[in-house]
């Protein structure tokens, strides 16, 4: 915990689905934390809350600098090159200590099953993107942390959203695929924002499945269209959870999607 109020511990960079998350977890415990934003306005509850804003590109804006040497949390996904690199001036311009960025399972490509020892393969523009994003953050001036995090949902969010919306899910079928839960991807990071561990760790749940199944789940009949077969990905997370001595907080989507629809309804 910082020693006075003004001295903010952890700067975010990305007050997405993921980050706004971390933030609450951050604000629940006391800790200080500022958000480089695009659109202040949009997080008046996060303000109210305790989060310091800045706005993105004019980081002089916030109420308070953000602090130099602090921690960073970096959830923005590759841009196109001209404001990645805008971004990236302004995180090395902050001079952070230590940066915990969220990258995708995207990077290991056509890989069937994946664990910690796996080598990133990427197979199209965007897992090279982001492979190439988390090369140049390794290579900073700070200790870092990347999360190569499988399939996202949470309320809102994620093939559960998809089915019931008719559309067309990624993974449709009977290809088996890893998510994780996003109240559990804060807690990742929460935990890898103040530990030393460092490299590029797969992150995800226990229990791969298959939109058919999530599907069923649901009462949702897949039209004949969407039932194909397609290459999954299996991602075994549970090295990083013993390496931040965490344990998660949705095992499973079987407990996972329920907490989700469950808190969309009282939304």
């Amino acid at each position: 915990m910082p020693d006075s109020p003004d001295a903010h511990l952890i700067v975010i960079f990305g007050l997405g689905f993921t980050g706004k998350r971390l933030a609450s977890r951050l604000l629940a415990r006391g800790v200080q934390a500022s958000a480089a934003v695009r659109e202040p306005g949009r997080f008046s509850d996060l303000a109210r809350a305790g989060l310091v804003l800045g706005e993105l590109g004019n980081l002089s804006s916030a109420p308070r600098p953000f602090p130099e040497n602090a921690v960073l949390f970096y959830s923005i996904p590759p841009l196109p090159p001209e404001e990645t690199t805008g971004i990236e001036s302004q995180i090395r311009a902050l001079n952070p200590s230590r940066i915990v960025y969220i990258s995708s399972t995207g990077v290991y490509g056509d890989q069937a099953e994946v664990n910690e020892e796996t080598l990133p393969r990427p197979g199209d523009d965007r897992g090279r993107a982001r492979l190439d994003a988390e090369n140049r953050i390794a290579d900073g001036p700070w200790t870092s942390l990347i999360l190569r995090a499988a399939a996202i949902y949470g309320p809102g969010r994620g093939i559960h959203t998809a089915i019931r919306a008719g559309r067309l899910p990624r993974g449709a079928g009977t290809g088996v695929v890893s998510r994780i839960h996003v109240d559990d991807l804060a807690l990742h990071s929460e935990a890898g924002l103040f530990a030393d561990l460092q490299g590029a760790w797969p992150v995800a749940d226990d229990l791969p499945c298959s939109s058919a199944e999530i599907a069923q789940s649901l009462g949702v009949q897949l039209q004949k269209a969407v039932e194909f077969t397609i290459g999954g990905r299996k991602v075994d997370g549970r090295k990083i959870r013993e390496m931040l001595g965490i344990q998660l907080l949705y095992p499973t989507w079987k407990t996972g999607l329920p907490a989700s629809i469950a808190e969309e309804e009282n939304a």
